[in-house]
């Protein structure tokens, strides 16, 4: 199977993003925050007035990233606060109608505006809100300044994703050395295994010479083919090519790898259990501890 010659970034789950824009009388600020995750897991602060853009937040966020936690907070404030007086008609009515009911009871004068501004509930003074135009644009310039800012975390990520990479590939290369130690260990080789073998059955005899040799013979040609590394070292030597070349694909490979960490760990366990020589006994312990740093950094990519 061919490399791509331009790969695809690995990225960590790591990352820090901070973006701000203004439209017209606003202003804003998206933070981004993710760490490691199972799967992609988004924890939205919007504030009140521009909730509706969840569902859009969401599924940017979603195309770009694959997995990751994610905390995702946008502020927004406005500058030159506008004022204005809202009138309740309702309650001006019902004004009205009273001072008409009551008739020659009350002062016939003309009400004045401060005595209209007086009375409780008839004129609010808030906040002007902005015409559907102006809060079209806005939402859309929120939106802009939260590509920048996805665009900014993804390449946070891929700069901790490519340090990874240097890392992870340092391990593997380690894991097909050891593979090849244990591959190369003289105890490996017919003869060695042969002579054993010999010294070992030569031994049983002497101490009870009534034992049936060619049992004997036949349970010890059992035991050296149960012992045998040869497809424990050959499945070791296809995970490292597929280890290489999913870090060397890039792309969202953490699940991939993780999965290859697991074969790893198997095989190098069975190569223990399996083990009649200190020093492929010792090479196997070491795959284990490289397996386990392995593993761990693996946790840390998309």
């Amino acid at each position: 199977m061919s490399l791509p010659s331009n790969p695809k970034s690995l990225q960590s789950m790591t990352g820090f993003a901070r973006s701000e824009g203004t439209s017209g009388r606003n202003r804003f600020a998206w933070e981004l925050r993710s760490v490691n995750g199972k799967g992609l897991d988004m924890r939205l602060r919007l504030p009140s007035g521009v909730d509706r853009l969840e569902q859009d937040v969401r599924k940017r966020i979603s195309e770009q990233f694959s997995r990751g936690n994610l905390q995702v907070a946008l502020s927004l404030s406005t500058d030159d606060a506008k004022v204005e007086a809202v009138l309740n008609r309702d309650a001006l009515a019902a004004v009205m109608a009273l001072r008409a009911e009551l008739g020659d009871l009350v002062d016939s004068a003309p009400l004045r505006l401060d005595t209209l501004l007086g009375i409780r509930g008839l004129v609010e003074i808030r906040e002007a809100e902005d015409d559907e135009q102006a809060v079209t644009a806005r939402d859309a310039a929120i939106l802009n300044c939260l590509g920048d800012a996805l665009f900014k975390l993804e390449e946070m990520r891929e700069h901790e994703g490519s340090a990874l990479r240097d890392i992870l590939t340092r391990h593997v290369d380690r894991i097909a050395e050891l593979t090849t130690l244990v591959e190369k260990d003289p105890s490996r080789s017919p003869e060695e295994i042969a002579k054993k073998l010999s010294t070992q059955l030569a031994a049983l005899m002497a101490e009870a010479p009534t034992l049936d040799r060619d049992r004997l013979y036949g349970e010890a040609a059992l035991l050296a083919t149960r012992a045998d590394l040869r497809e424990e070292i050959d499945r070791l030597k296809a995970h490292v090519v597929a280890a290489r070349e999913l870090l060397q694909t890039g792309g969202p490979a953490g699940r991939r790898l993780d999965f290859l960490a697991q074969e790893f760990n198997r095989e190098s366990n069975t190569i223990c259990s399996k083990s009649n020589a200190a020093a492929v006994t010792a090479a196997g312990l070491e795959l284990k501890v490289v397996i386990d740093q392995f593993r761990e950094q693996v946790q840390n990519l998309e």
